[in-house]
């Protein structure tokens, strides 16, 4: 059985489920998600147990015919506490889903995972968060981790480096840094590199005016290839999507939330390109224009590319609705993920 060599980190919101799904079989099978768990800080146990419940299920249903992550990096202690109850050792059994902690987690959200693996004698992620600078005392903390696990118990490692941009220039040798700590550590099961590239909107995005960001995550893993070591043919590919890193770290909006406008979102080989697109049907022209914006650029796939070039060529034309932010999301994730599972298969991107 092939491993996956992508492994995208998408929250556990429809819009996600919803481009994973749209992959085809063929894209599916080079793509593991590490599906992130958002905070929710503040809400009473039994709706937090019912919401954590109802994302860990969607995510679950989408997972039927490929293995999958499932974590939840940023609850605190009362969140882990429901999360551990919400999710118990039974919710596990015959699910695509494997368990993920960290150093630094609360006991709860640790001792859950540990025992999920435990109980069903299969891999255990270790994700390793790193937004600046590496400290030698984390390669102690998963250390202590590993520890309170059976001999020989498989575990795979995600070094997260959140968000890399061009005010990281030292991102990838951070990295070397890191994996030289932990590498030693274990016969990993899989090593995945993992960081957020896409940007936010500058402060003077307009409509009808595209917005190019170059793919600094990608450069930095390219980057960490040529560090000249030994385990670097074993490191996996990950990323944040097309969302900024930041945006799995944020509680979702209410229903109906969120700005008059939304961004249509494309990636090429060295670039990431943003469309502003307002919402409503009465925007039917300006909505046109924004997905015109991405179909006219040089690096476009054209429809046959997948579901999301479907997509935008189709609005480009006005040969479907103006769609809404969830059906953004969708189509540039839906896009992103084929473009990068088969560059990571053609050693290209």
């Amino acid at each position: 059985m092939s491993v996956p060599l992508y492994v995208p980190v998408l929250p556990t919101r429809p819009h996600a489920t919803a481009a994973y799904r749209e992959l085809t079989p063929d894209v599916q099978r080079r793509v593991a998600p590490l599906w992130t768990l958002p905070p929710r800080p503040g809400m009473l146990p039994k709706p937090l147990a019912e919401r954590i419940g109802k994302d860990a299920d969607d995510v679950t249903a989408a997972q039927r015919h490929g293995s999958a992550w499932l974590d939840a990096p940023f609850a605190d202690a009362t969140e882990a506490a429901v999360l551990a109850e919400a999710l118990t050792l039974d919710w596990w059994d015959h699910r695509n889903l494997r368990p993920v902690t960290g150093p630094g987690r609360p006991v709860a959200q640790q001792s859950l995972a540990l025992a999920v693996a435990r109980r069903r004698e299969d891999v255990l992620g270790i994700r390793v968060r790193l937004p600046g600078e590496w400290n030698d005392g984390t390669a102690t903390d998963v250390r202590a981790l590993l520890d309170r696990l059976p001999a020989n118990h498989p575990a795979a490692l995600f070094l997260d480096l959140c968000t890399v941009l061009l005010d990281r220039p030292e991102a990838a040798k951070e990295a070397l840094r890191a994996l030289d700590s932990l590498i030693p550590l274990t016969s990993w099961h899989t090593v995945t590199v993992v960081a957020g590239g896409f940007p936010e909107p500058p402060a003077d995005f307009r409509e009808g005016v595209p917005y190019e960001a170059p793919r600094t995550d990608w450069e930095t893993w390219h980057e960490i290839q040529h560090g000249e070591r030994p385990y670097l043919p074993r490191l996996r590919y990950g990323d944040y999507g097309i969302h900024p890193a930041t945006y799995v770290t944020q509680t979702p909006p209410a229903r109906g939330g969120g700005p008059p406008w939304g961004i249509l979102r494309y990636t090429t080989a060295r670039s990431y390109h943003l469309s502003k697109v307002p919402h409503g049907r009465q925007y039917d022209d300006a909505n046109r224009e924004a997905a015109q914006c991405l179909t006219r650029l040089t690096d476009f796939r054209g429809p046959e590319a997948g579901p999301g070039e479907r997509w935008l060529r189709d609005r480009a034309r006005g040969m479907t609705g103006t769609g809404n932010h969830s059906t953004w999301n969708r189509v540039g994730n839906a896009q992103h993920m084929t473009f990068v599972a088969s560059s990571s298969r053609e050693g290209t991107g």
